[in-house]
């Protein structure tokens, strides 16, 4: 879109769901507009604020503004990293786009794999760096812009317009005031988000995060359409028996009256989605996302935007049994060995050498531990109690893990033309949900502290035992709108379960791919120690079912790209 006088033109993916307000603003400015769209409204908060526009947008964005008059182009992301922007500069030819993909077409850019990312990621599953599998292709940080003058063969520095924020605050309000608060916060971020020309429709997983969403998404719109994944349980053991949650997701249809869609997985789905899901996916990232491509697939038969629950867990305090690994502490170094020991969910560092032993002079460099303490780099203030490492927990998993899953949210529905949108990230509960006490999310910080204090040697399973706690003020409130049931429900993540279908139906597959004289990922990593670390899991050892799901993924990844 071009404005008025010629001067500005922007390239826009997102939405922003404060934009009628901002256009009756600038509208009183003298701004006049010609459409009823979002992306005429950033464009002209651009030309009348400039860079400040960023901190007044609640909602999901990655833009590109070119200023004719100044031969000036100008980038940025929304707070969170909703939606993805990528970007390299080859000799002096600058390339961007929301997905990988575009940059490819492009004869600038010879494909090849960046060894330190591949690293990076068989360590954490995940990229904390600006890093992606793609050899010099750099993600745009989140809640930053830039400026790239026309001419120039370097971008000029990032700068961060916002951080998240989690700490204690100085005085503690009464509970019943934070429980009022975030009613009205949640009710007024759910129906921002139901804003739409086209049909909407909710995930319902059966947890409380998209049951929240769900509750109150159907006051709004009676007979809307939800969408549930399930899995075939008839193989599986242990743990995993319980991973289907359908039975769950049909209560809560039938309490809240939706029009409800389920499918069922099973083993051979994984294999068969993969060529398809690494394609569009271009990278990978935290979990195992095919189940993702999947349900998006379903609801995009159906809707065209779906309303997801994904953050609440980093917001209000979703997996207990993370923070508390790291409550009593000598001081941040000690936190940080703590949780990074935690974090390495691939690749510990005691093998990772061995594992890269193909490359390893090229990879060497490359310091894990430095990555992992370089997300806490504007963020390590003094910390004194428990609770500050709580909300420096809380910190590290909306800047890393949380991040990942938009990613792939974002990938996987748009694969299918369908947008997802996250009401818990709604910029004013955001901010609510950063100042909120540690004891209003985790009920039984007190308790873990004493564990660690006064019980001598290995207290994880006694302790983790105890912490089936988290999100408490968000399942008070929710308590008014969904069953006391539903709302103690214990946290239970979206995953297939892999663990058991790796060393059973889907054991064929994996040693095609994995145990292949052919296979491409042992240019890069050193076969012996991969498959031991691979049999470990078969020969019942030890749960590496995400190792073995990210393997698949880089083999994929391989034969798909480097062609």
């Amino acid at each position: 879109m071009v404005s008025q006088d010629g001067q500005y033109a922007i390239v826009y993916n997102g939405e922003v769901y404060n934009f009628q307000e901002l256009k009756a603003e600038l509208e009183s400015m003298g701004f006049v507009f010609n459409s009823r769209t979002d992306t005429e409204v950033v464009l002209n908060a651009y030309i009348a604020w400039g860079e400040k526009a960023l901190t007044r947008f609640n909602g999901m964005f990655a833009f590109a503004i070119w200023d004719k008059k100044k031969q000036e182009l100008f980038l940025a992301r929304d707070r969170y990293g909703i939606k993805p922007l990528y970007y390299t500069i080859q000799n002096n030819t600058f390339l961007f786009g929301s997905e990988i993909k575009a940059i490819l077409t492009h004869p600038a850019y010879k494909t090849d794999l960046d060894r330190e990312g591949l690293l990076e990621y068989m360590t954490f599953q995940n990229f904390f760096t600006d890093k992606t599998l793609f050899k010099g292709i750099r993600l745009f940080p989140a809640a930053s812009f830039t400026r790239l003058q026309l001419g120039k063969s370097q971008l000029s520095d990032f700068t961060q317009y916002w951080d998240y924020d989690f700490s204690e605050p100085s005085e503690a309000r009464d509970e019943s005031e934070y429980l009022e608060e975030l009613d009205r916060l949640f009710q007024q971020a759910v129906k921002r988000q139901l804003v739409s020309d086209v049909e909407l429709g909710t995930y319902l997983s059966g947890g409380l995060d998209s049951g929240s969403i769900t509750a109150l998404a159907a006051l709004g719109l009676p007979y809307i359409k939800t969408f549930t994944c399930g899995f075939d349980l008839h193989s599986v053991s242990g743990l995993e028996s319980s991973f289907d949650e359908r039975e769950k997701a049909e209560y809560m249809s039938y309490l809240f009256k939706t029009e409800h869609y389920e499918l069922v997985l099973k083993s051979g789905d994984m294999q068969r989605c993969l060529p398809k899901l690494v394609w569009h996916l271009e990278e990978p990232r935290v979990g195992q996302s095919y189940p993702n491509f999947y349900v998006s697939q379903l609801a995009s038969k159906f809707v065209k935007v779906i309303l997801t629950g994904t953050g609440g867990d980093e917001l209000f305090g979703g997996y207990p049994w993370r923070y508390y690994r790291a409550v009593v502490n000598d001081d941040f170094e000690d936190y940080v060995d703590k949780y990074y020991d935690f974090w390495q969910r691939l690749i510990p560092n005691a093998v990772i050498q061995r594992v890269f032993k193909p490359v390893w002079r090229d990879v060497n460099k490359v310091w894990t531990l430095d990555i992992f303490r370089d997300v806490f780099k504007k963020h390590a203030y003094r910390l004194t109690r428990p609770e500050d490492y709580v909300q420096h927990s809380l910190y590290f998993e909306a800047k890393t893990f949380l991040h990942g899953l938009l990613i792939v949210e974002d990938k996987l529905s748009m694969a299918y033309g369908l947008e997802t949108r996250v009401p818990f990230l709604d910029n004013d509960l955001v901010d609510f949900a950063m100042k909120l006490p540690a004891k209003f999310k985790l009920g039984n910080l007190q308790e873990v502290v004493r564990f660690n204090e006064n019980e001598p040697g290995n207290k994880t399973s006694k302790y983790l035992s105890k912490t089936n706690d988290g999100k408490i003020l968000l399942r008070k409130m929710m308590s008014k709108y969904i069953p006391k049931k539903v709302t103690e429900y214990v946290k239970q993540g979206f995953s297939a379960p892999d663990a058991s279908w790796f060393k059973g139906e889907s054991l064929k597959y994996v040693k095609e791919k994995l145990f292949n004289q052919n296979a491409r990922l042992y240019e890069y990593m050193d076969r012996e120690t991969v498959q031991e670390l691979i049999n470990d899991h078969l020969d019942g050892k030890c749960n590496r079912r995400l190792l073995v799901w990210s393997l698949l993924n880089i083999e994929e990844w391989c034969s798909r790209f480097l062609q």
